[in-house]
């Protein structure tokens, strides 16, 4: 079952960002989730029980594969779960010249030029945008930073890297 999804107007208590997902990512994901809760999950427990059937389990690859995969698909239907209960659907927010959910970014970091998105991978499926999260180092050292301030983040390496906003503009997908 998936829960109703929150509107713009809606509260979340949370201390988190928000993520924002587009009405077409959330019922993308939606379908994905009703197909891998229902048929995925009949397909693999009929590919787990061939398996089965083959004999000793300790040497049968294909029951260690499917179980493999079944493992990876709960993940997904888990992941799938949360996101669709906390998303936000709503249009990209209009670019007001700060970092938020669901903005593209333009940036000097460490010295080079990127441009990203910052939200969930899931916003820009089929996009040639790389995409950040707002919990990722970098993403939650810019978020609510304005054009032209300049922050600096540690590197999951170590390394302290400097970002400077360059630009914020509005998703168009």
């Amino acid at each position: 079952m998936i829960d109703r999804p929150h509107t713009e107007g809606d509260t979340v208590a949370s201390d988190a960002p928000q993520t924002f997902l587009t009405q077409e990512a959330y019922d993308r994901l939606a379908a994905e989730l009703e197909h891998l809760s229902t048929t995925g999950r009949e397909e693999i427990a009929k590919r787990i029980e061939a398996a089965r059937e083959e004999g000793d389990l300790k040497e049968n690859g294909g029951y260690h594969a499917a179980k493999d995969e079944q493992g990876k698909q709960e993940a997904r239907i888990r992941t799938l779960q949360q996101l669709l209960k906390e998303a936000v659907v709503s249009e990209a927010p209009p670019s007001r010249g700060i970092v938020e959910s669901g903005t593209v970014i333009t940036a000097l970091v460490a010295g080079g030029e990127e441009v990203f998105l910052l939200g969930n991978r899931e916003i820009a499926t089929g996009s040639d945008l790389d995409v950040y999260s707002e919990a990722s180092p970098l993403g939650a050292a810019i978020l609510g930073l304005k054009v032209g301030e300049k922050t600096s983040y540690t590197a999951p390496n170590g390394r302290e890297i400097a970002v400077e906003i360059l630009g914020v503009d509005t998703y168009t997908g």
